[in-house]
């Protein structure tokens, strides 16, 4: 991946005051991203001084330059679950027709929930489901049914990290008819431990491409002893069973090296949460070789990165040897 030669493309300077919630802001990062309605749109992650969350729309004409607007996201429905949500956060973008699903993870009492949520202008913003069992995390939809079934990967917190959240180190595969209840049939991905991915977690919502299923992740690297170091890598799922893993990349795709990704509010640390591809095939949805990649990151827990590839790049870092797994 190549980083954007205007990184951090979003920083505490972007984001507009929305007294009285919202006043001079701490960070942004790990934003969702979609390109609707011919730009591009982010679905920022942005902390207040209260250190509470909030996710606000930003829009640009390019990709790169965007205007963040100045006002709160607010999920219909959301005060209506019964119990107590304190943070909403880590938006994962995937469209559905017209409509644009916002799967977000959401902090409890009782752990962290998955809940998705359906837009189709990024002005209202209606709850579909939220979860109530499992603490869990990194959840992205598939952007077409298998078979009249929804299908996402979800990343079960079962571990706690050194000075860090709640992690996990397996990816799994889950099933729904209806978006709201959901049942995991299969173990997709595990982290590899003393080398890059030691933790694992779904980045963006994985992309189709003629190979499969071409899907970032971000990897932990927990084994230094002084931070634990977020980086990314890539996967190539089975295009009709993507329980099934065809390659993966041996080393990391993209990890902390600029000033803006070492230091902040969670040092040594880039997150891939959103994804654009500048075309695709109208009919099959399939994104060429040659296309390139948009890769949105959160830098360090603060700001936002911009990081461009092609799918062919990625396929080609998958077959780079590494570590077994």
């Amino acid at each position: 991946m190549k980083r954007s030669s205007a990184n951090p493309i979003l920083t505490r300077a972007d984001i507009p005051d929305v007294p009285p919630r919202l006043v001079d802001a701490t960070s942004v990062f790990n934003p969702g991203a979609i390109v609707h309605g011919g730009e591009t749109v982010l679905l920022l992650r942005v902390q207040a001084r209260s250190r509470e969350t909030f996710l606000m729309v930003a829009r640009s004409p390019d990709g790169v330059r965007f205007r963040v607007e100045p006002r709160l996201v607010a999920i219909d429905g959301l005060g209506d679950v019964g119990e107590r949500v304190h943070h909403v956060y880590d938006p994962r973008l995937t469209r559905d027709g017209d409509d644009v699903l916002v799967m977000f993870a959401a902090d409890t009492d009782a752990g962290c929930r998955l809940g998705i949520a359906r837009t189709r202008d990024f002005e209202r913003f209606d709850l579909v489901a939220f979860g109530r069992d499992e603490d869990t995390r990194n959840g992205v939809l598939f952007p077409e049914r298998f078979d009249g079934r929804w299908l996402r990967l979800e990343r079960p917190n079962r571990v706690a990290l050194d000075g860090g959240p709640t992690s996990g180190d397996e990816i799994v595969l889950a099933e729904s008819d209806d978006l709201v209840h959901w049942r995991t049939t299969a173990s997709v991905l595990r982290g590899r431990w003393r080398y890059w991915d030691e933790r694992i977690g779904s980045g963006p919502p994985p992309v189709r491409t003629a190979h499969g299923w071409l899907h970032v992740y971000h990897g932990v690297a927990t084994h230094f002893q002084s931070a634990n170091i977020y980086q990314a890598g890539a996967v190539l799922l089975d295009r009709r069973d993507p329980s099934r893993v065809l390659v993966r990349t041996g080393h990391n795709v993209l990890e902390p090296r600029e000033l803006y990704e070492l230091v902040g509010q969670v040092p040594n640390v880039v997150f891939p949460s959103g994804l654009c591809a500048d075309r695709a095939d109208p009919v099959t949805g399939v994104v060429p070789d040659d296309a390139e990649l948009r890769i949105y990151y959160g830098a360090a827990d603060t700001c936002v990165g911009l990081a461009t590839t092609t799918v062919a790049e990625l396929i080609a870092d998958c077959h780079v040897a590494g570590p077994p797994g």
